[in-house]
């Protein structure tokens, strides 16, 4: 059970790798936005981030007992969980636009690609910056703490990204 939820947690893996891994977290970030937005429905989609980031809090916190490190570099699972955040605005936008959500091939195709980079660049600079109170937060006690710090980062983006890209 243990080297699942520190699979898990890692990112389906890609949290081993030896360089970036947050980065790789974040682009898994993006394929988690488009399971959500199969939903069709922009409050389940919200509901289903939502519990995400409750669940990047259980299995991080695990997975840094499993570890025995403080938010150890390979869990990943934050990023995941958090990214979606991002685009919140985006997909708020889109419901009341149309009553339904972008497909997930929009987001990789122009001029939306360019949209979907900046947002993850965005919010890769905001997670390795730690603005505040994403510092504050990351204090927290397990897995609270590795997942607040994100969901400070994507915050932040979704508020840049509300506006001025929509």
């Amino acid at each position: 059970m243990n080297g699942i939820l520190l699979w898990i947690a890692q990112g389906f893996g890609v949290g081993r790798i030896p360089f970036a891994p947050g980065t790789f977290g974040s682009l898994i970030g993006i394929l988690w936005l488009f399971v959500v937005i199969q939903t069709h429905n922009f409050w389940l989609s919200v509901a289903a981030i939502c519990a995400g980031l409750l669940f990047s809090v259980w299995v991080c916190g695990r997975a840094e007992g499993i570890l025995k490190e403080k938010d150890a570099s390979s869990i990943v699972f934050d990023e995941v969980a958090a990214v979606p955040v991002c685009f919140i605005p985006w997909l708020a936008i889109e419901w009341m636009r149309l009553v339904d959500l972008p497909r997930a091939e929009s987001f990789l195709q122009p001029p939306f690609l360019f949209v979907t980079l900046a947002l993850l660049i965005l919010f890769r600079i905001f997670d390795i910056a730690k603005v505040w109170p994403a510092r504050l937060l990351e204090r927290w006690p397990g897995g609270w703490g590795i997942t607040a710090d994100d969901l400070v980062a994507a915050c932040y983006v979704a508020i840049l990204a509300w506006l001025f890209v929509f």
